[in-house]
């Protein structure tokens, strides 16, 4: 790779100059943080996108995964034309631009840019919001009838987007206030524009060949400098946990996959809220199944912590109650077949931006326990969180 051609160029000077570039074109871009990582990833993708009813992960070339909540729905996978690396504010990888028909300076001064170009924006569709308590009221009465043991309800809040909203800045934001999350600004014309800080690992496969995913749930809110360790969880969160534990491990069985570690659960931060987490991986070598990462991602998706479970009940009682779809929200994105890894995450904590208004999302798990007083709260804190981030 190399990068001397613009080696003097900061990260945010490098991505100011090159994304107007992208998108004047007509071209994609993905840019994302790993949890835990102080590096930063941006890949242009210059064709369409390439849509799959299902993903295989061994298949694909290095590029990116965004899939809708609806698992019937086409799934869409962006090739990586272009990668860059920035780390500490600078640009670490790259490209050679000089035989590409983009340009970046030292400066943002020197180069002309059509400032009319924006973002790919979808149509906004009108929702109608309904009242989430008797939604989830609605669900109790579902798993009272004794089919279903979970049913996660979601709402939708529309917030108009200040002058100075800058999505650029909002990702830096979401990186400095979400360590621990997969931080994601995504924009084509077959996705729209979606940004979020994921907390949750759907299906990773590394360069060792070992898979891992997590169990997710309860929330509670965080203040800084808590003791983790003294958290009190309620039976109601403890046991909404359990099920997406139970729920992963009945995925394994039905692929007759014994030999698994569990570590968990325990609890943990996602920006100013709190989880619990099971951690699970299998050495897919040892267990001589290469395709586990894919198999995995179909059984898996969309998962009990977004769904419920059973799956196919509570994924039917959604859609004929839920009043909108979901779109990407409580799907999956994330890179694939980067050096040997890949990482899908979620897509939960996030945000479907349109030219003057974000369309912010969250979801409760909803057991036999549930109160629809807490569960509104709960939904009120996470879209509360993402609000801030828009307007701090």
């Amino acid at each position: 790779m190399n990068i001397t051609n613009y080696h003097k160029v900061s990260e945010k000077v490098f991505v100011e100059n090159l994304v107007p570039q992208v998108l004047g074109l007509g071209g994609s871009f993905m840019f994302w943080r790993l949890p835990g990582s102080d590096e930063k990833t941006l890949i242009v993708c210059n064709a369409c996108a390439t849509t799959f009813s299902e993903v295989t992960l061994e298949e694909l070339k290095p590029g990116f995964v965004i899939a809708p909540f609806h698992p019937a729905k086409e799934k869409f996978f962006f090739s990586a034309d272009l990668v860059f690396r920035f780390k500490g504010g600078e640009i670490i990888e790259g490209p050679d631009l000089s035989n590409t028909k983009y340009v970046v300076k030292d400066t943002l001064s020197d180069l002309v840019i059509n400032s009319d170009k924006k973002f790919h924006f979808l149509e906004k569709t009108t929702i109608k919001l309904s009242d989430y308590s008797k939604l989830v009221q609605a669900c109790i009465e579902e798993i009272e009838k004794g089919q279903a043991e979970k049913i996660v309800p979601s709402k939708t809040k529309e917030v108009e987007l200040p002058e100075s909203f800058d999505a650029l800045k909002t990702f830096d934001r979401l990186c400095e206030k979400h360590p621990n999350a997969f931080v994601s600004l995504v924009t084509s014309p077959e996705t729209g524009t979606w940004l979020g800080a994921s907390p949750e690992l759907l299906v990773g496969v590394d360069a060792e060949e070992k898979f891992k995913t997590i169990a997710l749930a309860g929330t509670l809110p965080y203040t800084p400098n808590m003791n983790l360790k003294s958290v009190a969880w309620t039976q109601k969160e403890i046991e909404e946990q359990a099920l997406v534990c139970r729920y992963i491990i009945n995925c394994f069985k039905k692929i007759r996959v014994r030999e698994y570690a569990e570590h968990g659960p325990r609890t943990v931060v996602a920006g100013n809220l709190m989880h619990l987490r099971t951690d699970f991986e299998i050495n897919m070598k040892e267990v001589n199944f290469p395709q586990l990462g894919s198999v995995m991602l179909k059984l898996l998706h969309p998962t009990s912590a977004v769904c419920g479970m059973p799956h196919e009940l509570a994924l039917e009682f959604l859609l004929n109650h839920e009043g909108y779809d979901r779109e990407f929200f409580s799907g999956y994105l994330g890179p694939v077949n980067f050096n040997g890894e890949s990482k899908l995450f979620v897509n939960l904590r996030c945000m479907q931006l349109f030219e003057k208004v974000a369309r912010l999302y969250a979801g409760a798990g909803v057991t036999a326990d549930s109160v629809p007083e807490k569960e509104s709260e709960e939904v009120k804190m996470k879209i509360d969180s993402m609000a801030k981030i828009i307007n701090p």
